[in-house]
């Protein structure tokens, strides 16, 4: 039986392969209330059905978040597949990487998707929504390069640059 949406107030708790007992307070309406200078292309619902990191990511914390983000998505439950993502290449440093460049917040320990999800979902943490969306803004220039580069809506042009859009919420099939 699907659960009830979730609303503000609620209190999600976490129990998955990466945290255990990580709790945190719903304090805005689902996929509303963003901040003004974050308007991403595309939902985490729509993300996941268009293939996005291989289909690895959120395979262990489906609990967590509503049932129909996952009507449709495309994963893999057992090691990234690039045939799952959209444009049937890997984009995606490994998570060790993440880690040694200091972008993983203790919050999010799977990086900045699951920060998207959990914001998505409601949760603010002002310091750290700060910071992602900051790194948000920061990767559109990668949708630059491929209106530069690329002719409009030419899938085979810079296709790595293209999934790495798409996994940060840029919908990278209309440039």
């Amino acid at each position: 039986m699907p659960r009830r949406a979730p609303a503000i107030g609620d209190i999600v708790t976490v129990d998955d392969r990466m945290q255990h007992g990580y709790r945190y307070v719903l304090a805005a309406p689902m996929g509303a209330d963003f901040d003004p200078e974050f308007q991403p292309g595309l939902t985490p619902a729509e993300m996941l059905a268009l293939g996005v990191f291989g289909g690895r990511y959120m395979t262990d914390c489906r609990a967590e978040f509503p049932d129909d983000w996952f009507d449709g998505a495309r994963l893999s439950p057992q090691r990234a597949d690039p045939a799952i993502n959209y444009f049937g290449v890997l984009a995606s440093a490994p998570l060790s990487e993440w880690r040694a460049k200091g972008w993983i917040h203790p919050d999010d320990p799977r990086g900045w998707f699951q920060w998207y999800c959990r914001y998505y979902l409601g949760r603010r943490l002002p310091g750290e929504d700060h910071r992602q969306i900051k790194r948000w803004k920061a990767f559109a220039r990668h949708a630059a390069q491929v209106r530069k580069y690329c002719d409009p809506g030419d899938p085979f042009c810079r296709p790595r640059q293209r999934q790495a859009l798409l996994q940060w919420a840029y919908d990278s099939r209309v440039i």
